[in-house]
């Protein structure tokens, strides 16, 4: 069944513009026609297309249903804008898709961007999520530099994932089940050695996802799926 967006449901709802267009000009809906939508915070709702518009379809609940994650806790994933923005958007698709609660880009000593499109991400986030039939939308916080995450980070257990030698232990031998869990992940040059200090300080652990190195999408796709793995044993 075709899934819409809505953030707030009543019991009777009017579709956003762009929601809207897709039902009425993209799928061509009509009136009678029942469709499933989501309102990014766990609600799956039955509906029936009252009035199919351009700019405001009209439709009419029918059912109600609150699904859950699936996990015991909280996964945050602050991870460095690419340079390539297409990298950043590719990974806020897939650990949607995977099952993620919140995402914080965090501006570094070596990142090569400095801005995002906030919207645009959030668009593909709310796109995301209704391609993988989900009911939860990760919240995308605003950017801020990595001094601010540090203290601010206020999740059970924190996690920083660099290159630099050292002892570093795998995600799944350290995260401890039933905890929130935040990872960092720097950008393509790294964390600078000044931000690994920090986090320690700021009780973060040292972490690995695993003997190869990884692009910085990639790492934040793996930290994403180790932690689902872990919290939904």
């Amino acid at each position: 069944m075709t899934i819409f967006y809505s953030p707030n449901i009543l019991e009777t709802c009017i579709l956003s513009e762009e929601e809207s267009f897709h039902c009425a000009k993209v799928l061509r809906m009509k009136a009678g026609e029942e469709v499933l939508i989501v309102d990014g915070k766990g609600g799956m709702l039955g509906a029936r297309i009252i009035e199919p518009h351009l700019k405001h379809t009209a439709v009419e609940i029918i059912s109600r249903q609150t699904t859950e994650t699936g996990r015991t806790s909280r996964i945050h994933i602050a991870i460095a804008p690419t340079k390539n923005m297409d990298r950043l958007e590719w990974f806020a698709e897939k650990v949607t898709e995977i099952g993620i609660d919140e995402i914080t880009p965090v501006f570094c000593r070596f990142s090569e961007r400095k801005n995002i499109n906030q919207e645009r991400v959030e668009k593909i986030l709310v796109s995301a999520m209704k391609q993988s039939q989900k009911a939860y939308c990760p919240k995308l916080n605003p950017a801020c530099a990595v001094e601010q995450l540090l203290k601010q980070a206020s999740e059970s257990q924190k996690f920083i994932a660099h290159c630099y030698e050292g002892e570093k232990r795998l995600l799944q031998h350290l995260y401890h089940k039933n905890e929130s869990a935040l990872v960092m992940i720097g950008p393509e040059g790294d964390f600078s050695p000044e931000e690994v200090e920090m986090a320690l300080q700021n009780e973060f652990q040292p972490v690995s996802l695993g003997e190869s190195r990884l692009r910085t999408e990639t790492a934040g796709v793996v930290a994403c799926h180790t932690l689902n793995l872990l919290m939904t044993l």
